[in-house]
């Protein structure tokens, strides 16, 4: 495969998730069925304001509460939110310091405010150079107002770094979000497995 630019997804690519953490952490807050819960948010556009910014931290807390045992207070609300992110492999910090050397590398997460910070100190436990030194321009949903699978999150980082789509590959572990890259154009690659990084750039 041909390309000349590198857009990659953060969670399940770069990071480490684990989605049940945060179901059982909301459990134990007394929220009994995370996936309803997220089901019925989601038709209030909750998650979805969040990640793109048109809601506050603290907004997105308080929405949650009702759900949860009384007296729970917001700091064990950002905590169970947070409880999926895990590690940065040390490895893939070396791939990404590889790749930046033959292409521009861009990062594009569908993310929030609460988890950013998170995210950087697990970048910060494995290397003493911020996140952003690994990427040519760092991407989030709730910073630009837009997110993937949808195709205008892909046109805009294409149009604002002036990349041609049929010669930028995109690599998400999620299969809706790949699509959503194949409507501009894109080359891409689904990755199931995070080991399977390494292989592919290899």
């Amino acid at each position: 495969m041909e390309f000349e630019a590198v857009i990659l997804d953060l969670g399940g690519v770069i990071i480490n998730l684990d989605y049940s953490k945060t179901i059982h952490a909301f459990e134990a807050l007394g929220m009994t069925d995370f996936n309803s819960v997220y089901s019925q948010a989601a038709q209030t556009n909750l998650f979805d304001d969040f990640e793109t910014g048109q809601i506050s931290s603290q907004r997105f807390v308080n929405s949650l509460l009702p759900y949860l045992k009384p007296g729970t207070t917001p700091n064990k609300v950002v905590h169970a939110w947070n409880a999926m992110i895990l590690d940065v492999p040390a490895k893939k910090l070396e791939l990404l310091e590889s790749l930046k050397q033959k292409y521009p590398v861009y990062l594009l997460s569908n993310t929030n405010e609460l988890h950013v910070p998170v995210v950087k100190r697990e970048f910060a436990k494995v290397t003493n150079l911020p996140m952003e030194h690994y990427f040519t321009q760092l991407y989030f949903s709730h910073e630009i107002h837009l997110r993937k699978p949808n195709k205008e999150i892909f046109d805009f980082v294409c149009q604002t770094n002036g990349l041609i789509p049929e010669k930028t590959l995109f690599v998400d572990d999620s299969i809706q979000h790949i699509e959503g890259a194949k409507t501009l154009g894109l080359l891409t690659h689904h990755l199931t497995n995070p080991e399977d990084l390494y292989q592919l750039f290899s």
